[in-house]
This record gives structure tokens, sequence and C-alpha cells, in this order.
């Protein structure tokens, strides 16, 4: 008899998109004329709204893609693992298209549009091209923008459960763990990334069922502990020194 196994549930390229960019305090606009760094936190940068529509179409562009009032620009996003884990990139989000070089007086103060030819997820393991309408449909995820305070909280407080969370992982993974920490965390799941000597993997605890909503975050956290409970202890994590 042949074994299949479910794929664990994972949000798509389109949703972490949009979880991405609507969790990131600064981005990166590149043009022909250089690199801009925008934020929307107190400091040097400065603060801008963007917004992305579909592209009018290239009748009235030149042959460099751009038109009278637009040039073209790439917007730069880095998804960055807010616990203090190897390698804390976990994404690069890159929206190419054409960027109006002057707010329009129907825009809203420090905003913009941009007409999006379309959005790129670079996981340093692959780079998936994502359409605007495929962007405009996709969910955003409802841990997106408390997913940074989730995981800093659960590392400072409860660093007790990530030992217990590995009892969820596979054996074979577990085996030569040097340190594990929570990595993300979005609607469908909980992701451990495991430090070995000299190499890194990460391990996705799925929820029982998908989280619609930020209250539901701490029911679905609970029923993974108490299957976890339900497991014996496989390994001992060596300590950090």
């Amino acid at each position: 008899m042949r074994l299949f196994t479910t794929p664990v549930a994972q949000p798509t390229s389109a949703e972490r998109i949009r979880s991405i960019l609507m969790a990131a305090d600064s981005m990166t606009i590149v043009t022909d004329e250089g690199r801009t760094e925008v934020s929307r936190l107190h400091g040097p940068g400065a603060t801008e709204h963007i917004h992305l529509h579909p592209p009018t179409g290239a009748d009235d562009a030149g042959a460099d893609g751009t038109a009278d009032g637009y040039t073209r620009a790439t917007l730069e996003f880095t998804d960055i693992a807010p616990t203090p884990v190897r390698d804390r990139v976990r994404a690069r989000v890159l929206l190419a298209g054409r960027l109006l070089t002057a707010p329009r007086h129907a825009a809203p103060a420090g905003s913009r549009c941009m007409e999006l030819a379309h959005a790129v997820l670079d996981t340093g393991e692959e780079r998936i091209t994502v359409g605007l309408e495929e962007l405009m449909e996709a969910d955003t995820d409802p841990l997106a923008t408390c997913e940074a305070g989730m995981l800093t909280h659960l590392v400072d407080d409860h660093s007790d459960i990530v030992g217990l969370l590995l009892r969820l992982v596979k054996p074979r993974l577990v085996l030569g763990v040097q340190r594990a920490l929570p990595v993300a965390i979005d609607r469908y799941g909980i992701t451990l990334r495991l430090e070995y000597a000299r190499s890194h993997q990460d391990a996705r605890l799925p929820f029982p069922a998908p989280i619609k909503d930020i209250d539901q975050a701490g029911v679905r956290i609970h029923a993974l502990l108490n299957a976890a409970r339900h497991r014996s202890p496989r390994s001992r994590l060596l300590s950090d020194s």
C-alpha cells in the first residue's frame, strides 16, 4: 500500500506579498535617478504612501517604458524575522511598474500612485511573479501586523513553549539541533528555525484549522501545545553557551 501525505497548508505567494506589504515599516524606491529610502517610522527617511493601480497600457509610453508624468520604478521591501535567528531575511518583495512623478491634486498629502506591472516574491530559494489582479484578490494574513510582537513575546516570556513544540517536529530533524526559535507565525501555523552546528532548517507546525481573526490565535496555539504534551520528548536542546 502506498501512503500519501497531505501538503502542509501555508500562505500563497500573493498572500505572503500582501502580508509583507501590510507589515512593512520601510521600503526603497529605485528609479533611474537612484535609490530613496522611505520609512513610516520616525527617522531620516521620508514617509510616503503609494497606491497600486493596473497599467493603463503602453500606448502613451515611450521606448523606455515611461510616459509623461511617470517614471519607471521598483519598490523594494525586505521581510526580516523579528527573532534573533540565523539568516533573518525571510523574503524580499519587488514591485515593478511606473510611478507618478508628482502627486495629483486629488491624492492625499504624502501619497503617490504606481501602475503595477508585476510583483516578485524572492524567498532565496525561488522567485515567484504575481500580477496585480492575483495580488488584489489575495487575503492579508490576520496576524501580519502583530506577528513581530507575538514572536518576540513568545521568545522573551515563554521560551519553554519552544521546547514543547519541538515534540511535534519529525525526530530526524531534531537530531543535532543546538537551538530552536520561532521564525514565523501566520494563519496556518508556526514555523520553527532549527539551528545545527553548521546549518539550519525550518520546520512548519500547522494549526488544526486556519485562523480567521486575531482572537483565534491563542486557541490555535494552545491546541498545538496540547498536542505536544501528548508526545514523548525525543531530544534535549543544548544550551546557547
